[in-house]
């Protein structure tokens, strides 16, 4: 082996490690962790900070574990009125059946996926559209 191939042998690992090291510097030290809720022990306003999941929600929920025993899978979920498939895709995320519930905050949920006109545009749209018809 010739200089030249010792220093490339050497330098491409050294390098690799050093920007491995600088990106595992930026990540703050809790973006790794999982935040949910299990769905087994949280109380109604536990619950309450799931998306679009509200205080009937809540308790149609702690109701449905209290009658029939605690959730196996948390696609069981979906046998709780007002829980679709819409609803169970959007709460996935979130949800555990065992361990602790780490989830703190509420976490806003999306009804759609565009984001909502401005009143003033969907005026502008409405009179252009009428001065065009006449």
């Amino acid at each position: 082996m010739n200089q030249h191939q010792i220093l490339r042998a050497l330098i491409v690992p050294v390098f690799g490690l050093s920007l491995l090291a600088s990106r595992l510097e930026a990540v703050p030290e809790d973006a790794g962790a999982h935040k949910t809720i299990n769905v087994n022990q949280a109380s109604a306003s536990e619950l309450e900070r799931l998306p679009r999941v509200g205080p009937k929600l809540a308790e149609r929920i702690v109701s449905h574990r209290s009658q029939n025993g605690p959730f196996r899978r948390i696609e069981d979920l979906m046998e709780v009125k007002g829980v679709g498939e819409k609803t169970f895709s959007l709460l996935r995320p979130y949800l555990a059946v065992s361990g602790p519930t780490t989830l703190a905050e509420k976490v806003a949920g999306r009804r759609s996926s565009k984001p909502p006109a401005s009143k003033k545009a969907s005026e502008a749209a409405r009179s252009a559209t009428t001065t065009s018809n006449h």
